[in-house]
């Protein structure tokens, strides 16, 4: 072999290694440009204020399901009872409100406690029952759902609704309860400034703190932090209860919004919020859990789904189409790892 094609070879390998470190770091920011001029061409209201707004209170409730995602994620777990927690929260409120007739304070407060509970059962299942936390939660999100399906009957529960006895439900959705979901402050929607504040508190928590660090130290190497003094089992705990807590928040969100309890309501964001904490690995080469890269994640799949309902795309191509974006922020990520 000449050395003129050796260097080339090397050369050509080179090239194909900064293209794909390039990829790998600012690949989901180009992908944001990309589709968002793409839709604002094929459809001439996508760019405008109402549907900015729509996009950003979409995503307000993705990202604070999948900020709990994320944070299973750095003691390197993977919370799927998200979605069925979100739920939960949403059942809950929903029953204090107009089963119960209660006010503000307990309609957000139950769910909250309901959500932190399953945070704890799952911690239980994987630090001290050993049990792998994919089948642990998976298993979780069964339970919890057989539970809604049977305190609901499967039923919606809603302002007005008729009960067993012939009745009418007592209570309603109180307007500072659906405010939560469905007003503004100075023009911007209240989602919108929860789910920002999440994404500030929890940022600077796992940036810029000790506490924070260890989380990624005990995902990233176990032993070694577990020698190092950190107390592994507690940290992984924390993950767990935050996980749910923050679906939680993000179900309560969704019952303000969308002014129903609906037994299935949490259940289609578990894979756009799986989607996005994983897409955020990649995000500026953090290669690892980070939570602006996950909000990151939260727009692109954000944007896209809303694009795609705008040019009329039937809703199963548009679970093809996050598939395909997961599978490949999926190898971008192992990739880097890889490398």
């Amino acid at each position: 072999m000449s050395v003129e094609l050796v260097n080339e070879q090397v050369k050509t390998k080179k090239q194909t290694g900064q293209w794909m470190e390039f990829v790998t770091k600012y690949g989901t920011v180009v992908a944001i440009l990309l589709v968002t001029i793409f839709f604002s061409i094929a459809s001439p209201n996508f760019l405008t204020p109402g549907n900015i707004s729509d996009i950003l209170r979409s995503i307000s409730i993705v990202t604070l399901i999948a900020l709990g995602v994320t944070i299973s994620l750095t003691v390197n777990g993977l919370d799927l009872s998200v979605g069925s927690t979100a739920g939960l929260a949403t059942i809950l409120s929903a029953s204090m409100l107009v089963l119960h007739r209660q006010e503000l304070l307990v309609a957000l407060l139950i769910p909250i406690l309901a959500s932190l509970l399953v945070g704890l059962v799952n911690a239980f299942f994987v630090v001290k029952v050993k049990i792998p936390d994919i089948l642990a939660t998976l298993s979780m999100m069964f339970i919890v759902q057989g539970i809604l399906l049977t305190y609901t009957k499967g039923s919606a529960i809603y302002t007005n609704m008729p009960l067993e006895g012939g009745e009418r439900a007592p209570g309603i959705f109180i307007p500072s309860f659906l405010a939560l979901g469905q007003g503004h402050v100075l023009g911007v929607p209240v989602p919108v400034i929860i789910m920002l504040l999440a994404v500030l508190v929890v940022h600077i928590f796992f940036t810029y703190t000790k506490y924070g660090r260890f989380f990624y130290v005990t995902g990233g190497n176990m032993e070694a932090a577990r020698l190092s003094g950190i107390p592994v089992n507690r940290y992984r705990m924390y993950a767990y209860v935050l996980s749910s807590l923050l679906a939680g928040i993000g179900g309560v969100v969704l019952a303000t919004r969308i002014g129903v309890g609906e037994v299935n309501a949490g259940a289609p964001f578990l894979m756009d919020a799986v989607a996005a904490a994983y897409i955020g690995f990649s995000v500026f080469g953090a290669g690892k859990p980070n939570i602006i890269g996950t909000l990151l994640g939260s727009i692109l799949i954000g944007v896209l789904l809303n694009g795609l309902t705008m040019l009329n795309v039937p809703y199963y191509t548009q679970d093809i189409i996050k598939g395909t974006v997961l599978a490949a922020a999926l190898a971008l990520t192992y990739y880097r790892s890889k490398k």
